[in-house]
C-alpha cells in the first residue's frame, strides 16, 4: 500500500466518524474511540485476507462473515440486540 492509500484511509475514517457529530447524536468520547477501533479492526482484517487469501471465493467469504461480526457488535453496543452488559440504551 503506498502512503496515498494510507492517507485516503485516514481521511475516510475521520470523515466517518464526523457523521454523528454533523448528525448531533449524543456521543461521548468513547463512543468515537469505540467506533473508531471497530471500524479501524475491521478494516484492517478485510485488508489482510485481501493480502494473505488467495482464492476469490474465500476471500468474500471472510470478508462477509467480518463485516456481519462488525454490524453485529455495532448493533449490539447501539441497541442491545443480545441484552448483553455492554448493550447500548
Amino acid at each position: 500500500m503506498t502512503f496515498q492509500n494510507k492517507r485516503l484511509v485516514g481521511i475516510m475514517l475521520a470523515l466517518l466518524l464526523l457523521v454523528p457529530v454533523i448528525a448531533k447524536f449524543p456521543w461521548s468520547p468513547i463512543d468515537f474511540i469505540t467506533a473508531g477501533v471497530l471500524l479501524l479492526g475491521t478494516g484492517l482484517l478485510c485488508e489482510l485476507v485481501l493480502r494473505k487469501v488467495r482464492k476469490i471465493e474465500y476471500r468474500i467469504a471472510i470478508c462477509g462473515a467480518i463485516l456481519v461480526a462488525l454490524f453485529l457488535v455495532w448493533a449490539e453496543l447501539a441497541v442491545g440486540l443480545f441484552g448483553t452488559p455492554f448493550a447500548g440504551s
